[in-house]
């Protein structure tokens, strides 16, 4: 039943004129019958302690974070989940009664969507992982928690693989790979994740590795969203490697942040398909 006061939920980010989160927040909304309102706020880095402040004062009942929040408004919380805290990013925000829990739905989100759309057993992956940022430290996390065989990481900044290394190995089997090893790693991988922004529109022509180095026994997963399908899986698919595209993790952790600010599940296939239209036009 739709009640009379609009509870409000947004996004916290700088920019986030591009963002299909709204869009995909409100479909969702109508969708369930609930009164909730989903807007995106440009929240300059300097203010965002005070933008944190606001969600209590105006009470507003959560935010996603995106970026280049994720990692500086953990202190601003007054509780931060396990996973979230072993990642060191939050991409969730609920307000409980005034106190406000953080949660990071991305690794979640990207492992249920790579399981649904490819019918993968995590447990028999060995994981080669692109990049060592934020959305790398979620997807790692999660897949190292979920069992999988062994990860390696490739990454511009050795400093920064390593650290994640260090933090992933102490749940699986974890190594850093030098780029001009890469062939080498990626050879005897079954799951490849670009979790870069190599590829991303407008550089739709850029990959993160060269062709040569994909193989047909394969799992490739691109987190990137836009364009639908990057060139690294069309050259993928192209040599007969199944293929996973970014617009799963981002309908999936978005289903789950609405889960936790309604407490009802999510209406993930609306989402998908408001999302889809839009990244076609």
């Amino acid at each position: 039943m739709m009640t009379s006061k609009t509870i409000l939920v947004g996004l916290f980010g700088h920019p986030v004129s591009h963002s299909q989160s709204p869009l995909m927040h409100n479909a969702a909304f109508a969708e369930a019958g609930l009164s909730f309102a989903y807007a995106a706020f440009d929240v300059h880095p300097e203010d965002l302690e005070e933008a944190v402040e606001g969600i209590r004062a105006l009470g507003i009942k959560g935010v996603n974070v995106t970026i280049p929040h994720k990692v500086a408004v953990m202190p601003m919380l007054d509780e931060v989940d396990p996973l979230a805290k072993k990642i060191g990013a939050v991409n969730t925000i609920v307000n409980v009664d005034g106190r406000l829990i953080g949660y990071n739905t991305d690794g979640l989100g990207y492992v249920r969507s790579l399981v649904e759309d490819t019918k993968i057993e995590l447990e028999k992956q060995v994981v080669t992982i692109l990049g060592a940022g934020g959305a790398a430290r979620a997807v790692a996390f999660t897949l190292a928690e979920h069992g999988v065989k062994e990860i390696r990481i490739i990454n511009r900044s050795r400093e920064k693989a390593l650290f994640l290394a260090e933090h992933v190995g102490t749940i699986v089997p974890t190594k850093v790979v030098e780029q001009d090893a890469g062939q080498e790693a990626i050879a005897d991988s079954t799951l490849l994740i670009n979790t870069t922004s190599i590829g991303m529109f407008p550089n739709v022509q850029d990959m993160p590795v060269p062709a040569e180095w994909l193989h047909g026994e394969l799992v490739v997963s691109d987190l990137i969203y836009n364009p639908l399908e990057t060139r690294l899986l069309r050259e993928a698919r192209s040599i007969g490697a199944t293929v996973h595209s970014g617009v799963g993790m981002f309908v999936n952790q978005g289903a789950l942040a609405f889960e936790l600010w309604t407490g009802q599940a999510a209406p993930s296939d609306k989402m998908r398909a408001v999302v889809l239209e839009q990244l076609k036009k």
